[in-house]
């Protein structure tokens, strides 16, 4: 299965439950948990069919498959499987080893399937031969231009102009982060003048992609394990700057490209406070490779585990770029580390992760939100402090396993009583 597509969506979409494709999705999930596999098929046809993104539509299909093949129901397995391969899932290790799909490896079929999958490269080890891709945004401009002339068609122009020819990297970002593509022309409608005036600053990425490639060099040097994946820079709805999946790096550039001359008064309080300069786009880049090569690290539930995932990403990012990308926490932050760290501490081993992580919900004029990255950052700064080997401290950080033992080795927790 490949439930965390619809999990992720889950999360940071519940509060638009209502919508058809999640409804379908977690009605399918729940299904499936309890095994009532051809219900559950269903509805996962019926999410991939309710969603216009093919990343979405290539996950459901692909469960759908799954469930069809535990229901004994082969043939229908193996034309949703080759549609989702279709639509990109050139996932050919966890496809062949999914025990979900075991009744079709007797197939005749299935071997010539397999075969015929030859996955894109994603990522190199060589720092210098990463892919800084820009297509999404020509893209957009040329729909953005369409829309402004034809506006009773908007929707139907981002989608055909913007969507359907859109890399990899744009479909997961929707999907992930956007979601539904009318509240993607919604989010544009309500800051008309914001979007006109950001586009000469969207195709200033090319100035800065030789920053970009000094960034990933200095961690190649600090890791050499390091892998360097695809950066697909799109225009999203500011409803994320930047965030990763198998695909690559995917950046939300509306979210990054602040200079004095942009308007602002069409945001809101969180958006005002986490519109980030250009000039420092290279070091949300860094934060977003780190969290690319963090899959070393152990799964938890736990604050400490979120925190720590977040601030090493902004302190490795620091590292090799120079500057964190979320300096405002740290200004806000001076004077107030106690109170701070004594907050953290009556919940670092709960799942508690929500009060202190992508909780724009709790951001206020006297307090930010997202207080965790700092919390993170001081943690993963005073682990790499004290230890004598720097390049073994980063490997630690990246493999982390034990994150109570990770937090007692740093002495972060001295740091501020």
């Amino acid at each position: 299965m490949f439930k965390h597509v619809f999990l992720g969506l889950l999360l940071f979409f519940s509060h638009v439950a209502a919508h058809a494709q999640l409804r379908y999705a977690k009605i399918a999930d729940s299904l499936y948990a309890v095994k009532i596999y051809d219900q559950a098929a269903h509805y996962y046809l019926l999410s991939g069919e309710a969603s216009e993104f093919s990343r979405a539509k290539q996950g459901a299909f692909y469960n759908a498959a799954c469930c069809f093949a535990l229901y004994g129901k082969a043939d229908s397995a193996m034309l949703l499987l080759k549609q989702s391969i279709q639509l990109g899932n050139d996932n050919v290790g966890h496809i062949s080893k999914d025990t979900d799909l075991n009744s079709l490896h007797q197939r005749a079929d299935w071997q010539k399937l397999i075969a015929g999958l030859h996955p894109r490269i994603k990522s190199t080890n060589d720092p210098t031969k990463a892919r800084l891709i820009t297509t999404d945004v020509r893209n957009f401009w040329d729909a953005y231009d369409r829309a402004q002339k034809d506006t009773a068609n908007r929707l139907n122009i981002y989608r055909k102009y913007y969507i359907q020819p859109g890399t990899p990297g744009l479909q997961d970002y929707f999907t992930y982060k956007v979601f539904d593509l009318k509240y993607f022309v919604m989010g544009h409608d309500k800051r008309p003048n914001f979007y006109a005036a950001i586009r000469k600053n969207t195709y200033a990425v090319e100035q800065q992609k030789p920053q970009m490639i000094s960034s990933f060099v200095k961690l190649k040097a600090l890791y050499a394990k390091a892998s360097f994946p695809d950066v697909y820079f799109v225009i999203g709805d500011f409803s994320s700057g930047g965030t990763s999946s198998d695909n690559g790096l995917l950046i939300g550039l509306d979210q990054g490209v602040r200079t004095p001359d942009i308007p602002t008064n069409e945001l809101n309080l969180w958006q005002r406070n986490n519109f980030n300069n250009l000039v420092d786009l290279p070091h949300l880049i860094a934060h977003e490779l780190i969290h690319f090569n963090q899959g070393g690290m152990a799964g938890d539930t736990t604050l400490l585990r979120a925190v720590l995932a977040e601030g090493m990403a902004d302190f490795l990012g620091e590292l090799i770029s120079g500057k964190t990308a979320n300096e405002r926490l740290h200004v806000w932050a001076r004077g107030k580390e106690k109170q701070i760290w004594s907050d953290f501490e009556k919940e670092m081993y709960l799942n508690r992760a929500k009060n202190w992580i992508a909780n724009s919900d709790q951001e206020t004029a006297d307090k930010p939100a997202d207080l965790g990255y700092w919390v993170g950052y001081q943690i993963c700064k005073a682990y790499y402090n004290q230890a004598a080997d720097k390049k073994q401290a980063v490997a630690d950080m990246l493999n982390v396993k034990d994150y109570k033992a990770f937090y007692d080795n740093s002495g972060a927790s001295r740091m501020f009583k």
